[in-house]
């Protein structure tokens, strides 16, 4: 009897190790190398244009690379981080993410993201093909995300209004004066002198704060930090200040611009009830789709001694947790994103530029009507280094608010502007 239970249970091992080899037979098909159909999350904020063209390119990549599949989850913007903070440090969340290149540095001192793989990515490689601007997420000698596209900004101006208040529409402003003796131009006021068209949208907490940093503080002959990233010299000199009163004049003491005129600058500019705005190319593509008879024509920032603007991007990393055969997955999407072909479309959806030099300065991209300027610019855009991109874009409205609400000094006010951004940077850098 003890034989005959030896030999049956033999019999179910053998069933049972033949049941599994039949198994791996079947799931080796899906062309990964565990045999198991990989599953990566990938996660942006929702942004409707972004949000379609990338679900497009993942139905490609997973025809191109079969066991390999991307799911896309989308938060809105001011939930993004807050999704992150929850996920990723349990271990869930995205394995491919695409965040604000400001948020890169608070991401990496909390451990969310990994160094982008040298071999896949090489440094010099990086250096050599991408906007130098990129540096911006270089941190301790590692790149931690690439990007597939940059923006700048540049003004954005209505042809339309332009006729009417009798400026040509073909001769945007170029210099400081000009800007605002055209905003000045552009404005229209009630009997009562409530604002009925505004000359020049203003508001900070869009586009507005980039302006000023990395657009006019520049123009004016000064820089916001110093070349190692850890003193704020925003004060040093005059031309931080200058920068920052020229800002504060169109709402100030030119009267042409409210903050929150017509909900926000965007709205205001895309219901023709403002004459300019500064936006960054990204806006481009929303022009098209939701005011596609706007006419409109776009220019260079005007400057002052110097050219300057604004870069900005979004941009890709791999988060901390993954490793294995979903980190060589997670690589070979991000080599997908970068891909010049992925480049160039991302241009044509969403109106922000290649990230690559070569591409974004190809004839058909340069010499465009729209694109044109954006790229212009690329060669002299700042892309400035954040420590904590919402602390310091606050620190920016609150000193405006200071000077256009409450009264206070402008000086005052810039001043402790510069002080509480060092700040911020004493305490990012204390435990570096």
């Amino acid at each position: 009897m003890l034989k005959k239970w030896k030999f049956a249970l033999l019999g179910i091992l053998i069933l049972l190790i033949l049941a599994a080899c039949s198994d791996d037979e079947e799931t080796s098909g899906s062309g990964s190398k565990g045999g198991d159909e990989i599953t990566l999350e990938y996660w942006q904020y929702a942004f409707d244009s972004k949000v379609n063209l990338m679900d497009e390119l993942i139905e490609e990549f997973e025809q191109d690379n079969p066991g390999i599949k991307i799911e896309q989850t989308t938060f809105p913007y001011d939930q993004y981080n807050e999704q992150v903070a929850a996920q990723v440090p349990a271990g869930r969340g995205p394995d491919v993410i695409n965040l604000f290149y400001g948020w890169v540095p608070s991401y990496v001192d909390a451990g969310y993201l990994q160094p982008l793989p040298q071999d896949a990515f090489p440094h010099e490689e990086i250096e050599e093909e991408f906007f130098p601007l990129v540096d911006a997420t270089k941190i301790d000698e590692e790149y931690w995300t690439i990007p597939t596209a940059v923006r700048t900004l540049a003004l954005f101006y209505n042809k339309d209004l332009f006729e009417e208040a009798g400026l040509d529409p073909e001769s945007p402003p170029e210099t400081w004066d000009e800007l605002q003796d055209y905003a000045v131009q552009l404005t229209e006021k009630d009997d009562n002198g409530v604002l009925i068209k505004s000359g020049m949208a203003w508001q900070p907490d869009q586009q507005g704060h980039h302006w000023l940093r990395d657009g006019l503080t520049y123009q004016a002959g000064g820089k916001v930090l110093s070349d190692d990233r850890r003193e704020v010299v925003w004060g040093e000199g005059s031309e931080g200040f200058e920068a920052f009163e020229y800002w504060l004049s169109f709402p100030g003491e030119l009267g042409t611009s409210e903050q929150g005129f017509y909900t926000d600058d965007v709205t205001a500019f895309v219901t023709e009830n403002a004459a300019m705005n500064i936006d960054g190319s990204f806006r481009v593509g929303t022009l098209q789709s939701d005011a596609p008879d706007l006419n409109y024509g776009i220019a260079p920032l005007p400057a002052q001694d110097e050219q300057s603007t604004n870069a900005s991007f979004w941009t890709n990393g791999i988060t901390a947790g993954v490793e294995g055969e979903k980190l060589d997955a997670s690589v070979k999407f991000l080599e997908f994103l970068t891909s010049d072909d992925v480049m160039e479309r991302w241009l044509e959806a969403t109106g922000e530029l290649p990230a690559k030099e070569a591409v974004a300065t190809q004839d058909k991209f340069a010499n465009d009507e729209i694109y044109g300027p954006f790229i212009e610019s690329l060669p002299y855009a700042n892309a400035h280094f954040f420590v904590d991109e919402t602390r310091e874009r606050d620190l920016v409205i609150d000193a405006a608010n200071k000077v256009l609400l409450d009264g206070a000094d402008p000086k005052e006010a810039f001043n402790e502007l510069v002080e509480s951004t060092q700040e911020l940077y004493d305490e990012y850098w204390s435990d570096k």
